[in-house]
């Protein structure tokens, strides 16, 4: 499914989308389930926007990755080039969970800062923040689930692991294994979604204007960077160095984590997805997304993402406020988890366990289910 979606699909998948929601019937149970009563018991505090808190939040990340760069800018010493990568990933991670708010509009009142701090705070990640939020907000968070719509984490069925080419296959493998998740999202979301997604026809100029902001951002720094390390080094492969130690390096670690991230959200033996004839809108925002708490020093640069059910709920939350509204929602619905302490060994569990999916038993399956079916046949 995800391997042979087309890319020129996703434009059109909102439209789809809404096709999907107005053929589905809910029952009075679902309806009394529905967001909008679940989002009623949100208290009104939690809609709050502080314009200094927001400011200083962007000043402080902005702050982490400069310290970060110029840390790798003068270091030579292995231990303290591995700290600058840490803490460059850990300052862009900060950054995009910024601008992801900011592009759902919940980071400031006001929208024209919100667009503005959206796509500064997502230079680092080297993402076009019109293009991701098209994607993230209009796709991802409206059909969260839903097969052959959501595209973040999609799983595949039996029938079409089978129908793969062989490195196709083994593509799967590696970027569902436990080591797999940055070339996951470099490729099926960052590649495929942000850098290669046609722009519908309305939004033409906002894609090619924050493209263009991005590519001039990468530009400039990558002659920065290259001329500082020339004149460190004064060879080409010492400004080579330089240049991948500083942009590079933590850009690609930046996108395990987040894909990291993305995989423990949605995906989990606890976590069912449904195809379109089953899928709900209550069911895709509730019941296919889990919240955690992590430890205080990486909630620090994450910004409470972990805590996502409400997040999901109302993409309007700020995310200082993500812990109280999960709060409430916990208390009056039972249903509903409260966050539970992340243990790495989920993690790799659901790495082992969660390969391939059957919509229909809505059961996830291991690459033995696979093998034993085309044996069969």
């Amino acid at each position: 499914m995800i391997f042979a979606e087309p890319l020129a699909e996703l434009v059109q998948t909102t439209a789809q989308g809404d096709r999907v929601r107005t053929s589905s019937h809910l029952d009075g149970r679902e309806q009394r389930r529905s967001l909008r009563a679940l989002s009623r018991r949100i208290p009104p505090g939690c809609y709050e926007r502080s314009t200094t808190r927001g400011l200083s939040y962007l000043a402080r990340d902005l702050a982490l990755y400069g310290i970060a760069t110029g840390i790798l800018l003068s270091s030579w010493s292995v231990v303290t080039i591995v700290a600058g990568w840490l803490l460059a990933t850990l300052a862009i991670s900060g950054l995009f969970v910024l601008g992801h708010d900011a592009g759902h509009g919940s980071l400031f009142s006001s929208s024209r800062l919100n667009r503005i701090s959206s796509r500064i705070a997502m230079l680092p990640s080297l993402h076009a923040a019109s293009v991701w939020v098209y994607g993230h907000n209009r796709v991802h968070h409206a059909f969260t689930g839903c097969e052959g719509l959501d595209f973040v984490w999609h799983p595949v069925r039996v029938a079409e692991y089978r129908a793969m080419q062989r490195w196709r296959r083994l593509l799967h493998r590696i970027e569902w294994s436990r080591f797999g998740a940055g070339l996951y999202y470099a490729r099926a979301v960052w590649w495929e979604r942000v850098v290669r997604l046609p722009a519908p026809p309305r939004m033409k100029t906002t894609f090619r204007r924050d493209r263009l902001l991005v590519a001039g951002y990468l530009a400039a720094a990558s002659f920065a960077v290259l001329a500082f390390g020339w004149m460190q080094n004064e060879t080409l492969t010492g400004a080579a160095w330089v240049w991948a130690k500083v942009l590079l390096v933590p850009w690609l670690a930046w996108n395990w984590m987040i894909g990291w991230t993305v995989y423990v959200h949605h995906i989990s033996p606890k976590i069912s997805w449904h195809n379109r004839r089953t899928w709900r809108k209550f069911a895709g925002q509730v019941e296919t997304t889990s919240s955690f708490r992590v430890p205080r020093w990486l909630n620090f640069f994450l910004h409470n993402i972990f805590v996502h059910i409400p997040h999901h709920v109302d993409p309007r939350i700020p995310f200082y406020h993500l812990p109280t509204a999960a709060e409430a929602i916990a208390c009056e619905h039972p249903h509903v988890e409260r966050p539970e302490v992340f243990r790495f060994r989920s993690y790799l569990e659901a790495t082992r366990s969660c390969k391939l999916y059957d919509f229909e038993r809505r059961t996830w399956l291991s690459y033995d289910a696979a093998e034993s079916s085309q044996a069969q046949t």
